[in-house]
């Protein structure tokens, strides 16, 4: 199964920081886009990994778990 991700990237002087929209955790930084592309999937697997960890765990101690949708807004202000 394939999913698709949404990345965030910024430059902050002569560093690139991106981060996933939809995983909250998986952030990283680089020098150049191609580092960043490959870091920002290295730590989207990493994340993943860790929320499926998680999540197995969770069904050991017989967690109820529900499907939860939640509307935010398309723009923050700062």
């Amino acid at each position: 199964m394939k999913q698709a991700y949404t990345a965030v990237v910024k430059k902050d002087g002569r560093w690139y920081v991106a981060w996933i929209k939809e995983v909250p955790g998986a952030i990283t930084q680089a020098r150049t886009i191609k580092e960043l592309r490959e870091n920002l999937l290295d730590a989207l697997a990493l994340m993943l990994e860790e929320n499926q960890r998680i999540a197995t765990m969770k069904k050991r101690h017989k967690v109820n778990r529900e499907a939860l949708r939640i509307s935010m807004p398309e723009t923050v202000e700062a």
